[in-house]
C-alpha cells in the first residue's frame, strides 16, 4: 500500500540513471466496467518543461527514486484525453460528499496498491492523517494509521463530475436520496454556490422541496436564483404552504406572482392567503394542511377518512374537529382513535378543550402557548372561532431560538 502524497516530488531517472526532472502528477483513466481505475501515464516536470509518459515507460512507481525504461527524449508520449484524471490536480483538496457522516469532507491524500505489478486506486483518503503524510511526516502518519482508526472512502463509492472545466466528487445521486433532509441540508450549507447547485440537480421534486424546507428561507432564495420558474414552481407545490409563503416572501414581486401563476390553483390560493397576514403572526407562520373531521363519524369510518386524506397531509398528530361552518368543537391524538372502540363516535373521545391561538398572534404569543402546553402543533382560529390552520413547534420557536437548534428539534410530527 502507498500514497500519492508519498511519490508526488519524488526524483525521476532515464535509463542511463541521470536524473531527468520530478514526478508531479499521475494520470488514471476511470473505466466503466471497472470500479478501481489504473495508473496510466505519469507527469514529470524538468529543464525541458512538463511531459507526459505512458505507465509502460516506468520502470518502477513506488520506489525512492523512480527510473525510467528509456532515455528521456527516447520515451514515447501519452495522449490525454478528455476524461482523464490528474489525481494531483483533481482529486487532492476537492470536496466529496460523506453519505455515512452526512457532511462535506476534503480528500486529502489518495491511496494506491499493487496487484500483479500494475497499480490500481483503492480508496481516497479523508482523515486528518491525510494531512500528516502531506507534511512529510510519513513515520508519524504511518505510526497513526496503524493505531488509529482510518477514514477512508473507496473510490468506486465516488463519482466524478466535470463541470466548468473543473473536477468535482460526489457520491453517486442515489445514496443523496437516502440521506435525511435536514442532514441533506447542512451538506447544502458546506458546499459553495455551484457546487451545491450541481447536487441539488441531483435530486428530485420531492427530495429537493423537503431539502430546501430545512434551510433559511434567505438561503432557500439563492439556491433557486437561477432554476427555471416552472422548476420552482413545481417545488413550492411540493412544499408545505408556510415554506412555500416563507420563501416567496424573499423573491422579488415580479418572479413571486410569475411563480404563483405557474402553480396548481388550489395550493397557490393557500399560500396567497398565508402571504395575506403578517410575517411574523399566527397566520404568517400557519400551515393550512392539517386534519379535521366530523363530530358524527364513528371511530372506524374516521380511521377510513383520515387514510384517504393521508397524502395530503402531513402533520395528523393532531385531529381536529370541526362543524360544517368549520368552527372548531375539538380534537384527538391518533392514540385516542386507536383505542376507541369501532362504534364510538367521534364526540365521545375528542378533547372539547382545544388550546388556541388567533390569527392576529405574535409569534411570540404562539411560541409561550406552545411551550407551555407542550404541544407539538397549535390551532390557529379567527373570533368566530373558525380553524383557519395550525402552528406547528418548530415554526412556533424559530424566532425564539437559534435556527441551528431549531433544526434539531425532533419532526416526529411530520
Amino acid at each position: 500500500m502507498a500514497y500519492l502524497s508519498e511519490i508526488i516530488g519524488r526524483s525521476v531517472t532515464d535509463l542511463d540513471g541521470i536524473a531527468v526532472g520530478k514526478l508531479t502528477d499521475v494520470i488514471v483513466r476511470p473505466w466503466a466496467d471497472f470500479p478501481h481505475p489504473l495508473i496510466e501515464a505519469v507527469e514529470i516536470e524538468g529543464k525541458g518543461g512538463r511531459r507526459i509518459l505512458p505507465f509502460i515507460a516506468v520502470a518502477a512507481l513506488l520506489s525512492p527514486v523512480i527510473p525510467l525504461k528509456y532515455r528521456l527524449d527516447d520515451a514515447p508520449l501519452f495522449e490525454l484525453k478528455e476524461d482523464d484524471v490528474l489525481l494531483s490536480r483533481d482529486v487532492l483538496d476537492k470536496q466529496i460528499i460523506d453519505t455515512d457522516g452526512a457532511r462535506v469532507v476534503r480528500v486529502n491524500d489518495v491511496e494506491l496498491v499493487r496487484v500483479n505489478g500494475t497499480i490500481y486506486i483503492s480508496n481516497v483518503d479523508v482523515s486528518w492523517v491525510g494531512i500528516v503524510r502531506r507534511l512529510g511526516l510519513v513515520r508519524l502518519a504511518n505510526y497513526l494509521t496503524g493505531h488509529l482508526k482510518k477514514k477512508g472512502i473507496a473510490w468506486d463509492d465516488v463519482e466524478l463530475m466535470r463541470r466548468d472545466k473543473e473536477m468535482h466528487l460526489r457520491v453517486p445521486a442515489e445514496k443523496l436520496h437516502e440521506l435525511h433532509p435536514a442532514d441533506l441540508a447542512e451538506i447544502v450549507r458546506d458546499l459553495n454556490k455551484l457546487e451545491s447547485g450541481q447536487l441539488l440537480d441531483t435530486l428530485d421534486v420531492q427530495h429537493l422541496a423537503d431539502t430546501l424546507e430545512e434551510v433559511e428561507p434567505e438561503f432557500q432564495a439563492e439556491l433557486i436564483e437561477h432554476m427555471s420558474d416552472e422548476k420552482v414552481a413545481d417545488l413550492l407545490e411540493e412544499m408545505e404552504p408556510d415554506e412555500a409563503a416563507d420563501l416567496l416572501g424573499d423573491l422579488p414581486k415580479e418572479r413571486k406572482e410569475d411563480l404563483l401563476a405557474l402553480m396548481e390553483k388550489e395550493d397557490a390560493d393557500d399560500v396567497r392567503k398565508l402571504l395575506t397576514y403578517p410575517e411574523e403572526s399566527a397566520g404568517g407562520i400557519m400551515t393550512t394542511e392539517f386534519a379535521s373531521i366530523r363530530p358524527d363519524l364513528a371511530a372506524a369510518q374516521a380511521i377510513e377518512v383520515l387514510r384517504a386524506m393521508a397524502d395530503e397531509v402531513e402533520t395528523m398528530f393532531y385531529v381536529y374537529v370541526t362543524d360544517e361552518e368549520n368552527h372548531l368543537l375539538g380534537a384527538f391524538s391518533l392514540n385516542n382513535l386507536i383505542f376507541a372502540s369501532p362504534g364510538a363516535t367521534v364526540k365521545d373521545f375528542m378533547t372539547k378543550r382545544v388550546i388556541t391561538v388567533n390569527l392576529t398572534d405574535d409569534q411570540e404569543t404562539v411560541a409561550q402557548t406552545v411551550a407551555k402546553y407542550d404541544l407539538v402543533a397549535v390551532p390557529v382560529v379567527d373570533d368566530q372561532n373558525c380553524l383557519h390552520g395550525i402552528v406547528t413547534a418548530d415554526d412556533a420557536l424559530d424566532k425564539v431560538i437559534p435556527t441551528a437548534w431549531k433544526k434539531r428539534l425532533p419532526r416526529f410530527y411530520r
